[in-house]
């Protein structure tokens, strides 16, 4: 799982071309009960930035990123050059008591241990603060979208939301939740840069990586999906936010 976990450094590119951008509506959600102005925000497990950007998207707010990856920070302070970004882990933050408003992760709480992330964040937030978790997944209720999860193998994520098994623990209290549906449209390159950027198929064998590609390749044949064509892929954002006690 550790290896899994941080193996995204490998494959920068395919993440930020293959992986959604997230609803301005849903991180706009996260957020909502702080003040408009004058927030201070950190990205966990902040990897190339995507969610960084979101927030940063909403307007005064003050962004610092936090990643173990070294690659995925190098790529996210190129994208982003005005925010401060550390090397650390949701359970080891590089960052001062009672020093943000709030603290999101993206595409991340799956690979933490709940209780002591909960507890570390909880040392940075401050009271009345909040933790935003935040899923883009897709969905598996379209028979395409399904055969191709198939191919590609499911991912802790998307099991964890499946199962409904989202966690936080003290100083947080109890997690709302909210759910947006929406589509994305892919050209077969970027379906294929989507599953490289999994952290299964980064760290699978060769002969596994082949197979996902000849197989992924059948099915957009089957599909008619030609190069300048695309397919409207249905995603589901699964936000999660929890207020952190006095």
């Amino acid at each position: 799982m550790v290896e899994r976990a941080t193996s995204f450094g490998s494959e920068t590119g395919s993440y930020e071309k293959g992986r959604p951008e997230y609803p301005a509506e849903a991180v706009r959600w996260l957020l909502e009960a702080l003040p408009a102005r004058g927030r201070t925000v950190v990205d966990i497990g902040a990897g190339t930035g995507k969610l960084t950007r979101a927030v940063l998207a909403l307007g005064d707010v003050r962004m610092s990123a936090v990643d173990p990856d070294p690659q995925m920070l190098e790529a996210l302070r190129a994208k982003s050059p005005g925010v401060q970004a550390f090397t650390g882990t949701a359970e080891a933050l590089p960052l001062a008591d009672d020093s943000a408003d709030a603290a999101v992760l993206g595409q991340a709480w799956h690979w933490v241990d709940p209780v002591a992330a909960s507890a570390e964040i909880g040392r940075v937030v401050r009271p009345g603060g909040v933790l935003g978790l935040i899923w883009n997944v897709r969905d598996d209720r379209t028979d395409w979208v399904r055969r191709l999860t198939a191919i590609m193998h499911g991912s802790p994520a998307e099991e964890m939301i499946a199962t409904d098994s989202v966690r936080v623990a003290a100083p947080f209290g109890p997690l709302e939740e909210r759910r947006w549906e929406w589509t994305r449209e892919m050209t077969r390159a970027e379906l294929h840069a989507m599953a490289r950027s999994r952290s299964y198929l980064i760290t699978a064998p060769d002969e596994e990586k082949a197979r996902v590609r000849h197989g992924m390749d059948a099915l957009f044949d089957e599909l008619g999906l030609v190069d300048g064509g695309t397919l409207a892929m249905p995603y589901v954002t699964a936000a999660y936010r929890a207020l952190r006690g006095s």
